[in-house]
């Protein structure tokens, strides 16, 4: 499909579309940087890079409807509305003038990730009061020994990062049910924290909602809060949630969270009616299996996908792009699925958990992948010497901030949308470098139709180059920060000690609900307690 032939929505015709209830999915393929810096509020990220990676997972139904944008004038949501429509996707439109358009008919542009998820935190704290305390009060707690446990709603990797001296790793979807085997006394004071404000928020309030009764605190502006108030972080700790839950424990956190799905109107389905919702060619279902990467890989429903439930919550638009879709949340004790369904209903999602979980019997046909080209794959060995013989140029498709840490000496920086210009003037082999190979196949896909043949991918990308015992150079300062599209300096600044980097992000989260219009506002159902 041509940029004459891409259908086309203006910003009032999106803006209504948006909100008239029925099922939309609106992507955003420009890059991460470019996409946090300033974007719709209900857009989903789909890097142009990664497209055709994404898009069966995101959008598993190829009729429904498709708004793709960008911010007017790349003309990458024209290529994108292209590769949609080969791929047999059938509704796609583009924003006519993207992103710039949407702000010049006087609608709102967010920055940063997970938007819509961030906004929801900040609108339970509003609605619910969700007690807090100040990292003053919590350091002032710790020397004085009081009885109280830290828990950590991070995923590991994050947690192991930095963390708040004392805490304990419990990503939120997990709270509900092991909180029970962590803390023994209703007398101690619960205190959960993540790196700022969302996860600290949702997963107190989950506990309350569940009816805790233990006092339950956010952290206010969590592991960043700390840092500001000039306390210490914790790193590298290894400390988390017990493998296995106090079964004496598990019927009355059955009984919580079947009070919980009343209460938010989230039905318990059966694996007879998932099977007739996903012959349902008019409606989407998204099957979300919510407990850990461990139970996953060990007992998952081949053709559902690993959503961890904290970050379910936390980053919505990672898993599902079509709003106002079904939802399916998939445990194996029924205790976490309806925590986190009670969440993603007050993000305006219909969402239900399946009866029985993953021992329901439900089975489901794999995702299909889309068909990458094939690249001659090249050794270390052979690739250096082409490179000193003058042979082959390479260019290097990982993400920016990996190629300023180490690249092989003399490869060049590239993206997806632009290695064509790129290798415009270039002549003899193209030798590209990625550790993720599909980067570089859909890379070369781009290639091959401006029509560069003479292609070849490294075998085992930067850590066999090291591994074969071949230097690499690290360029601090290159690609230039302008030129680095794919990375989001705002958000990542602030986990490298940067001060003013998270006043900034703290600012912006207390922020957005500044931003929203009514017609915003009333896609979210947050319930008051």
């Amino acid at each position: 499909m041509s940029r004459e032939q891409s259908k086309t929505v203006s910003a009032a015709e999106l803006k209504t579309m948006l909100h008239d209830g029925g099922e939309i999915a609106l992507l955003d393929v420009r890059e991460a940087g470019q996409f946090g810096s300033s974007h719709l509020l209900f857009a989903t990220p789909l890097p142009f890079s990664r497209l055709e990676l994404d898009i069966f997972t995101l959008v598993p139904r190829r009729n429904a409807r498709i708004v793709v944008c960008d911010d007017g004038r790349l003309g990458v949501a024209e290529r994108a509305a292209g590769r949609l429509g080969n791929l047999d996707y059938v509704d796609v439109s583009v924003l006519q003038g993207g992103t710039q358009a949407w702000g010049k008919a006087g609608y709102a542009l967010f920055r940063g990730v997970n938007v819509p998820s961030k906004t929801l935190g900040e609108l339970v704290e509003h609605a619910c009061h969700t007690p807090r305390i100040t990292a003053q009060e919590l350091a002032r707690m710790q020397a004085a020994q009081e009885d109280f446990v830290i828990v950590d709603g991070r995923p590991f990797a994050e947690y192991n990062k930095m963390n708040i001296p004392g805490g304990i790793c419990c990503p939120n979807a997990e709270l509900p049910y092991r909180i029970s085997t962590m803390v023994r006394s209703t007398a101690t004071k619960i205190i959960v924290n993540c790196a700022g404000r969302t996860r600290s928020i949702i997963g107190a309030q989950t506990l309350i909602n569940f009816g805790v009764t233990n006092p339950v605190y956010a952290l206010e502006n969590g592991t960043q809060g700390w840092y500001l108030a000039d306390f210490k972080l914790e790193k590298q700790a290894t400390r988390r949630y017990p493998e296995k839950v106090d079964p004496a424990m598990l019927a009355a956190s059955r009984a919580s969270a079947q009070q919980l799905m009343k209460r938010f109107n989230v039905q318990e389905i059966s694996a007879k009616q998932v099977a007739a919702w996903l012959k349902d060619t008019k409606r989407t279902t998204y099957l979300c299996d919510v407990r850990t990467a461990e139970e996953y890989a060990q007992d998952g429903i081949a053709g559902t996908l690993h959503t961890p439930g904290g970050q379910l919550i936390q980053a919505t638009d990672q898993w599902v792009a079509v709003r106002h879709a079904r939802v399916v949340l998939i445990d194996d004790e029924g205790v976490r699925a309806p925590a986190v369904a009670s969440w993603l209903a007050q993000l305006g999602y219909e969402v239900s958990v399946l009866a029985g979980g993953v021992h329901s019997g439900l089975q489901v046909s794999p995702t299909p992948a889309f068909a990458l080209p094939a690249l001659y794959r090249i050794s270390s060995k052979d690739l250096k010497q082409a490179l000193e013989a003058k042979r082959a140029t390479a260019f290097d498709l990982n993400a920016s901030m990996t190629y300023r840490r180490g690249h092989v000496p003399g490869s060049r920086w590239s993206i997806r949308t632009r290695i064509v210009s790129d290798v415009q003037k270039v002549t003899g082999r193209l030798a590209l470098i990625a550790d993720d190979a599909a980067i570089a196949q859909l890379a070369a896909a781009e290639l091959i139709a401006s029509g560069k043949t003479d292609l070849c991918l490294l075998e085992g990308g930067i850590a066999a180059w090291v591994k074969a015992g071949y230097p690499i150079e690290a360029s601090p300062e290159k690609p230039a920060n302008d030129e680095c599209i794919d990375h989001l300096f705002f958000v990542h600044d602030r986990h490298a000690g940067n001060r003013e980097a998270m006043r900034q992000y703290l600012a912006w989260e207390t922020g957005l609900l500044a931003q929203l219009d009514a017609q915003d506002r009333a896609e979210f159902h947050v319930a008051p307690v």
